[in-house]
């Protein structure tokens, strides 16, 4: 199955975020088909950036994003 999901990067104790297209059987970390987004929770506000028309594409082909994805979703169209 594939998961529209959170990869972690940055530096110790400063997470910074991809969002990114995966298989579920691979690593959070590890291998991906594509990247449609970045967050930054650590900047003021929040940033998050999201290739809307990716996304749309992945879910009408069946990934699924996971639950905290899902929620940064949202956040984008409001």
């Amino acid at each position: 199955m594939v998961k529209i999901r959170l990869r972690r990067m940055g530096a110790k104790k400063a997470p910074y975020y991809r969002i990114v297209v995966a298989d579920s059987r691979s690593p959070r970390d590890g291998r991906f088909i594509e990247e449609v987004g970045t967050y930054d929770p650590m900047a003021e506000g929040a940033k998050l950036k999201v290739n809307k028309e990716r996304v749309e594409y992945w879910i009408a082909n069946g990934a699924q994003p996971t639950d905290t994805v899902r929620g940064l979703l949202k956040k984008a169209e409001a």
